[in-house]
């Protein structure tokens, strides 16, 4: 059967969207370097240094790694895709595209001066990537119902939408805790992707 006009497949968009989120994910690894063989210290407490890196990198991977979960889980549900949901699909893309890079600034900055606003930064990240994630859930499931596999219950779509909305005041909490200290923010980050990584309850 033909598709509607301005209607195409899911195909190529989802192996875009799986091709940033892999580089993206990649990426992340970048700053976990070999400590420099200088003889000043031992290779044990060099290591140890790199704490926040680890840290901040676990933190990360898993966030990328969940939005790659649930986004499968979106893709799955499309029959097809219009412009608009390939519009809002590239905006998130581009929100995962700079989360190496507010990983890279909190571990560098996060147990010296400015480790703030870097907490501030990285919360921003995600709670702009969540919000735009929300955005695109809400834009396939009340707007563009018709281009879903199935028809999905009213109170299914709800749950979902309810459990989306969660991120972005969590994110937003995590960077103000940030003012206060950047470890607050990590727990904040820590805790949203435990609940995340659990999956929705059964029938919730």
């Amino acid at each position: 059967m033909a598709a509607p006009a301005g209607v195409m497949g899911t195909g190529r968009m989802e192996a875009f969207s799986d091709g940033v989120i892999a580089v993206a994910i990649t990426l992340l690894v970048l700053d976990l370097r070999v400590p420099d063989a200088d003889g000043a210290r031992s290779l044990a407490d060099a290591l140890g240094a790199l704490w926040p890196n680890y840290l901040a990198y676990v933190i990360s991977f898993l966030a990328i790694g969940i939005i790659w979960i649930n986004h499968h889980t979106l893709m799955r549900r499309l029959a097809g895709a219009d412009r608009s949901v390939l519009a809002l699909n590239l905006v998130l893309l581009m929100c995962i595209a700079v989360l190496p890079f507010t990983t890279s600034l909190m571990a560098t900055y996060l147990d010296v001066p400015g480790g703030r606003l870097a907490a501030v930064v990285y919360a921003t990240a995600f709670l702009v990537t969540s919000a735009v994630f929300l955005a695109l859930e809400a834009h396939v499931l009340l707007r563009r119902p018709h281009l879903l596999r199935a028809p999905l219950p009213a109170g299914e779509r709800r749950a979902v939408l309810r459990r989306g909305a969660l991120a972005p005041p969590a994110y937003l909490l995590a960077g103000l805790l940030g003012l206060a200290t950047p470890y607050l923010t990590l727990a904040v980050c820590v805790l949203m992707g435990l609940f995340y990584l659990a999956g929705p309850r059964r029938g919730g």
